[in-house]
């Protein structure tokens, strides 16, 4: 590529981002911090600094992304090591069990979790059949304090996030180092604390870091569980009036402020480079087989998380295919009603259309502004590649929930951008919401396959008379097919059931995704849930293909994906 054509990307790429990133941005700190004679304000952050609700909302928000980060890695960390260290009977399908939680956004797995934990649930019922719980009485599990609810439903479904992560970070790790130090005496959990752990903290970080900005600004699963104080759902609260109340975009700044500052501190203290390591050929590493009862054991303990973890959503697809389900440790009857209903009803088909456009639109411009940024990132010495890459992986860092307030800002009516305003027809804001959002995973994947693939095929190609794009286009591209279209599906499936950006900018029931029709059915009376779980189950399936196709696709190397 020449050096014209990587500043033509280069510039594309920054006009897209000043637009539809830092212009919708601006948009949030304009409407917080200027007045309405257009002079800057801290009025209005004072103002909601001072307003309890505020404040124990904001503290809420923090305290449920730690708790959902840390209970993430509680639950990935120890299944990471025995995956990469060890061979244990049926590791390779619970390897890719692992990854079930991933094919479901957490408030759509809430509606399982909370039939089977509800007050005339499934665990309830249990416990009258065993005798431990008196007749009539009931426990209602997440209503007493549904903010462990809420960080539970979202630590079982973000957790491969982590996984994936500190797998990839292990694989890396020079087996060399742990067993100079194993020969100086430090052993066993010493050993993997004070060596191993340093080693794969960067892997740590990037997974941590995704995980706790999506449970900071996750708006489904508290709308799910009615646990209103949280920041999010004030966020979505005040969209009603968002033309005339500085408040929201204040709430919103200041969201945007402490995940930026938070990312940028976790950054700084545990994301720092790696250590350097030799080639892995230095030494005899890899998984070792366990004797029977260790084996096993490990087996045990892997198939009882992945159990957890999957009950929401097999609490999910009891409630899709039962007839009624209450009271009761199982449905009493099943029927395939709900999936005929489902589809029938006025929200379903088109909302599964809209999706499908939405997505594959927003998927057609990852992949060409993806390919383009990746190629110059990795092959030109493009002075201003870095600051490309940069801005590539940006949105990584900035909650969806910030970037759809942003844009529904910015689409006000006497805004510049007016012309795109949701509430006549969201197509366009929603495209390039789900664009930006999944273009870092496109990034990643193609940069990951430029960097495997030697650039002396395309000069070879280049002196037997092939233009350089030609090249690029006959050699490469085929030979990277597979990450392309690994990162093409990823960015492709999340659009498809991408939460914050749907629920906001989606005002017009015609104009509905997948997310908020499933939020609308649940919501209705009678048959609500029933509906939504059935469309929840068709969600699933799809993800699950598209997951188990990309494991196979890119295997351990899915985790470099997840990486900010």
């Amino acid at each position: 590529m020449s050096q014209s054509l990587a500043r033509l990307v280069f510039a594309v790429t920054a006009v897209f981002f000043a637009a539809f990133f830092a212009w919708p941005v601006f948009q949030i700190l304009r409407g917080g911090f200027i007045d309405a004679d257009g002079r800057l304000t801290l009025a209005y952050l004072a103002a909601l600094l001072r307003d309890p609700l505020y404040l124990e909302a904001l503290g809420n928000s923090f305290l449920l992304a730690l708790a959902t980060t840390a209970l993430a890695a509680l639950l990935a960390l120890p299944l990471a090591v025995l995956s990469d260290r060890f061979v244990f009977p049926g590791k390779a399908l619970l390897g890719s069990l692992v990854l079930v939680p991933m094919i479901l956004p957490p408030f759509v797995g809430a509606i399982g979790l909370k039939q089977i934990f509800g007050q005339y649930g499934a665990a309830n019922a249990l416990l009258h059949h065993a005798g431990l719980l008196a007749p009539g009485a009931t426990i209602d599990w997440f209503a007493a304090n549904r903010f462990w609810g809420v960080a539970l439903v979202e630590a079982l479904s973000l957790y491969p996030i982590i996984y994936l992560n500190a797998l990839a970070a292990l694989a890396n790790v020079d087996p060399a180092m742990e067993e100079a130090a194993q020969n100086l005496g430090c052993t066993g959990l010493r050993r993997f604390v004070r060596i191993t752990l340093p080693l794969i903290r960067p892997g740590l970080f990037a997974g941590g870091t995704i995980v706790f900005i999506w449970s900071f600004t996750e708006l489904g699963t508290p709308l799910v569980f009615d646990y209103d104080r949280v920041t999010s759902v004030q966020i979505y609260a005040g969209l009603r009036d968002i033309g005339g109340n500085p408040f929201p975009y204040a709430l919103v700044a200041v969201m945007l402020a402490t995940s930026v500052a938070l990312y940028a501190l976790g950054k700084g203290l545990f994301g720092r480079a790696g250590h350097a390591m030799m080639a892995k050929a230095t030494s005899t590493g890899g998984p070792r087989p366990l004797p029977p009862t260790r084996g096993w054991l490990c087996t045990a303990l892997f198939a009882a998380i992945t159990f957890v973890a999957v009950l929401p959503h097999l609490g999910v697809v009891l409630v899709a295919f039962g007839r009624d389900w209450y009271a009761s440790v199982l449905p009493e009857a099943y029927t395939l009603d709900n999936f005929r209903l489902a589809l029938g009803h006025d929200l379903t088909v088109p909302a599964i259309a809209n999706s499908l456009k939405f997505a594959s639109l927003a998927t057609l411009v990852d992949l060409g502004l993806g390919v383009a940024i990746a190629y110059v990132v990795v092959r030109t010495r493009l002075a201003g590649r870095a600051v490309l890459d940069f801005l590539a992986m940006l949105p990584l860092a900035v909650p969806g929930l910030v970037l759809a307030f942003g844009y529904l800002a910015m689409a006000q009516e006497g805004r510049f951008f007016s012309f795109l305003n949701p509430v006549r027809d969201p197509t366009v804001l929603l495209v390039i919401a789900y664009s930006v959002r999944r273009l870092p995973y496109v990034v990643r994947s193609a940069a990951a396959g430029f960097e495997q693939t030697s650039i002396t095929l395309e000069e070879a190609a280049q002196n037997l008379g092939a233009p350089p794009l030609k090249s690029v286009a006959r050699i490469t591209l085929p030979l990277i097919a597979a990450n392309l279209i690994a990162g093409g599906l990823l960015a492709f499936a999340f659009a498809m059931l991408e939460v914050s950006d749907s629920l906001i900018l989606a005002q017009k029931q015609i104009y509905y995704p997948i997310t908020k029709a499933i939020l609308e059915l649940f919501q209705l009376l009678g048959d609500g849930k029933f509906l939504a779980s059935a469309l929840g189950v068709w969600a699933m399936v799809f993800l699950g293909v598209v997951i188990a196709g990309l494991s196979v696709l890119l295997g351990r190397k899915l985790g470099a994906i997840f990486r900010v």
